[in-house]
């Protein structure tokens, strides 16, 4: 998936739409969309747990709590970019408190460029984390498969009274013959044999 292609849907959760509007000015809408906004921390929980967010941008305090406590739980229990911003006087305090969390913090004011490679860099993270998913799922995919193929291997050792050698060149050729992958056939196998 490219960057440039890529629409990182974004979570607002602020107790004021000053900083709803202020990212609607900063952000382009082919590069972040849809922009949803809530005002509260409960509202926000109860919407992630239906509605996955690429980024999560907090802004401090909210009306049920100072943020930084949503700002962790969001980090670690969901799969989203957290930018926590937050007053210029808590700024270090906050910091030290989430960055182990993997939370970006920003002071405000905000200058509008910074705000952008903030977000830019969260999508950026994301994307690629996205792509690092897929490839562990991809690997445990054929990871099962490759289990599945040595344990019709196994049977047909013990029952056909093969070499793994064979085993393995009878499930290559008849995967051929049939043109099917190889786990297919040792599907098959485990079908065939474990009715009897």
């Amino acid at each position: 998936m490219a960057q440039e292609n890529y629409r990182a849907s974004v979570l607002v959760v602020s107790s004021t739409d000053k900083i709803l509007e202020f990212l609607s000015k900063v952000l382009p809408p082919n590069q972040f969309n849809p922009i949803d906004s809530v005002k509260s921390c409960g509202e926000a929980k109860r919407l992630l747990i239906n509605k996955p967010y690429d980024i999560v941008v907090i802004n401090s305090p909210l009306t049920d709590e100072f943020g930084s406590e949503l700002a962790i739980e969001i980090a670690t229990k969901y799969n989203s970019g957290v930018l926590l911003m937050i007053k210029a006087e808590a700024y270090e305090q906050v910091t030290y408190q989430v960055e182990n969390y993997g939370v970006l913090t920003m002071s405000r004011p905000c200058q509008s460029h910074a705000v952008f490679q903030s977000m830019k860099l969260l999508m950026a993270t994301k994307i690629k984390l996205r792509a690092m998913e897929e490839k562990t799922a991809s690997l445990e995919e054929k990871m099962k498969e490759i289990r599945i193929i040595n344990h019709a291997k196994g049977i047909l050792i013990e029952k056909l009274h093969l070499t793994e050698n064979e085993a393995h060149k009878y499930i290559e050729k008849n995967a051929m013959d049939q043109c099917v992958k190889k786990v297919e056939i040792a599907k098959g196998i485990l079908e065939h044999y474990e009715e009897v």
